[in-house]
């Protein structure tokens, strides 16, 4: 079996505070975005087995990628058998796109069809919040407002059908969500007002020429100062004729809607 996990986008990003249990509460819009795919493929095999290559792989220890940690809790939990994973990286690391999350996400999804476990949705997106907080978005991979750590979702209707999406990454450059959350716990989060979610909801349902100053992302604030090429790309966006351009997750992805041309 073969699927191609795809990256997502984050409209908006507030980072609420910090929670006792040493995560972040946060709220933002998840989008998919097929700018950026990866290739993953799982078959029954008679021993464990995962194999990662791709023009995006940087030489991480193959056995703590999320793809044999998806196995390994499914192993656990159902006693399913041994597998052979070949994961393709074509989805940039460190951007702020979610492309490991997706291959865990994928790989419980294929491993509950391969096996014929009966998984629902809801508690496949169970076990891939044990993966990683954007890991149960891409179980739905459909437009979905997150709060939490990221993985209490709630489906959420937009149409972003008249805008064209271009995505960049700055060459060479990649932030660590460590690097991005230790920058905003220096500022004290910066933290929205109660009720910043409705606020949010609210300002996601408005035209998107009017986000430009009223979407943001929290981490922007802490990333560009250490990485200024990423808001130099942002502000190219803009003077290309974008309408609305913000940093993905916690950088470096930089993403702009641009009107689509008919």
């Amino acid at each position: 079996m073969i699927l191609r996990p795809n990256v997502k986008l984050n409209l908006g990003l507030r980072v609420l505070g910090k929670r006792p249990d040493g995560f972040h509460e946060l709220e933002t819009l998840f989008i998919p975005c097929f700018e950026y795919c990866d290739e993953l493929s799982i078959e029954p095999s008679w021993e464990f087995g995962i194999e990662i290559d791709g023009p995006c792989y940087r030489g991480w220890d193959p056995s703590g990628d999320l793809t044999a940690r998806a196995w390994a809790l499914l192993r656990d939990e159902f006693g399913i058998g041994p597998v052979h994973i070949h994961l393709t990286k074509n989805s940039p690391v460190g951007a702020g796109l979610g492309g490991g999350s997706a291959d865990g996400a994928f790989a419980l999804r294929m491993l509950n069809d391969i096996f014929g476990l009966g998984l629902t949705d809801a508690a496949l997106a169970e076990f891939a919040a044990r993966l990683g907080s954007d890991c149960p978005f891409f179980i739905y991979n459909r437009p979905m407002f997150a709060t939490g750590r990221g993985e209490i979702l709630e489906p959420f209707d937009i149409d972003l059908t008249p805008y064209r999406i271009e995505v960049a990454v700055p060459e060479g450059v990649a932030v660590s969500t460590k690097e991005a959350y230790t920058g905003i716990d220096a500022q004290e989060g910066g933290m929205p007002l109660e009720g910043s979610t409705t606020r949010q909801k609210d300002v996601l349902r408005l035209p998107v020429s009017q986000w430009r100053e009223r979407l943001v992302n929290d981490f922007e604030r802490s990333v560009f100062p250490i990485h200024p090429e990423i808001e130099a790309l942002k502000q190219q966006f803009y003077k290309r004729g974008a309408v609305y351009a913000s940093m993905s997750g916690s950088g470096s992805a930089v993403f702009a809607l641009f009107p689509a041309i008919a």
